[in-house]
């Protein structure tokens, strides 16, 4: 089986290709373009490189946050484009799941930390036993302070990555001291790679998601949702 990820979820934009046995090929670009500007003709260099067309594909993988509401709805809308085109099955990997696959094997706690704005963090906590990622937690929109708190109560080493340390990483090195380890710089943000992976295990055991369906994690409402319900409560819900 062959599948393509894709992750737009953050300021990253990635696509790439695993089977079974490697990971085929991929594209990663933390640059600070547009995401509609790019994932197109990244996808289409990906595949030329690879020697490789949509047909030789089995399934579709992508990210679908929490992350950024622009960066999650374009990554969904081009992978939907896609299986629409093709009719390959799609998947849809939650970013802090994949996130916390760039620490796949490591012992303790694997706490991805995505910087959400507003003076919180998306996060989770995962633990790898038996082979497998374990998420210990539901996907989480909290303070730094809440977070630190969280993995204060837990034993063992804890292992911090996402765009989320450089912002927060002093607050969680005051806190737990020796126990915090940060992910190289290589492992610290999203990778296609992961998402391809996990789309590749969750296509192999005969999970997809519908087409129409599938809608992106956002955990919180938007800016816009967000002004809209100020506006409501301000006016009585009139």
């Amino acid at each position: 089986m062959r599948v393509l990820g894709l992750d737009s979820a953050t300021n990253v934009a990635g696509i790439a290709i695993v089977d079974q046995e490697r990971l085929v090929a991929e594209f990663f670009l933390n640059t600070g373009k547009t995401h509609s500007q790019r994932l197109m003709p990244m996808l289409a260099r990906l595949l030329a490189e690879a020697d490789l067309t949509l047909a030789d594909l089995d399934g579709l993988a992508v990210a679908i946050g929490p992350g950024s509401f622009t960066g999650l709805r374009i990554g969904l809308a081009t992978v939907k484009g896609l299986a629409q085109v093709t009719g390959l099955p799609l998947v849809g990997v939650p970013t802090l799941d994949g996130l916390a696959w760039n620490a796949a094997g490591v012992r303790g706690i694997i706490c991805p930390v995505l910087n959400a704005r507003k003076q919180e963090v998306y996060t989770a906590l995962y633990q790898w036993k038996d082979e497998e990622l374990n998420r210990l937690t539901g996907y989480l929109a909290i303070s730094p302070e809440q977070l630190t708190g969280m993995l204060a109560q837990q034993e063992g080493p804890v292992t911090l990555l996402g765009d989320g340390v450089p912002v927060y990483g002093d607050t969680f090195t005051r806190h737990l001291g020796e126990r915090v380890r940060y992910a190289p710089k290589t492992h610290v943000l999203p990778r296609a790679a992961q998402v391809a992976e996990l789309g590749l295990r969750l296509l192999g055991k005969g999970h997809a998601d519908d087409l129409h369906a599938l809608k992106p994690i956002y955990i919180r409402p938007s800016e816009a949702e967000a002004r809209w319900a100020q506006r409501q409560r301000e006016s009585g819900g009139t």
